[in-house]
């Protein structure tokens, strides 16, 4: 977690610096269409603080998680790589939810977007059996895991 938790450090004060630049920037620029010269785009500014702000709510959350830990192979200089070697996880070769799942989001979207009720409850409803075929899909079917 040592890495991750730099990492997420790193991309934190990153964007609070780029929060500073991003206002300094815009306050420089003479807008009088608007009839206000040398003011602050506050929208991005306080988007870029906000960012900062959730980065480093996942950096602080690493940095607690590996204090708590020991440290992994991939955290310890003399670490190799046969230290982490071994099963990773299960993952499916050929699943189509997935694809239903971004399309009924997508059409979720779609209908908030356009604020079409129906829409949005026909993607909603969509959604929720995507998501259930997903989780569920290998526990029916031809592809059902375990004895027969």
């Amino acid at each position: 977690m040592k890495t991750e938790y730099k990492l997420f450090a790193i991309v934190a004060v990153t964007m609070f610096i780029f929060a500073g630049i991003y206002a300094y920037w815009t306050s420089l620029n003479e807008n009088p269409a608007y009839g206000v010269p040398n003011e602050v785009e506050w929208v991005g500014t306080v988007g870029l603080i906000f960012s900062g702000l959730l980065t480093g709510m996942v950096w602080l959350f690493f940095a607690v998680i590996a204090r708590r830990i020991d440290p992994r192979p991939e955290d310890r200089p003399d670490g190799e790589i046969s230290d982490v070697s071994g099963e990773v996880g299960f993952f499916s070769p050929g699943s189509y939810w997935p694809l239903g799942l971004a399309l009924t989001a997508v059409l979720t979207g779609v209908g908030l977007v356009f604020w079409l009720p129906w829409l949005i409850t026909t993607g909603v409803v969509a959604l929720l059996l995507a998501v259930g075929g997903l989780v569920f899909e290998y526990y029916t079917g031809t592809r059902k895991l375990g004895p027969q």
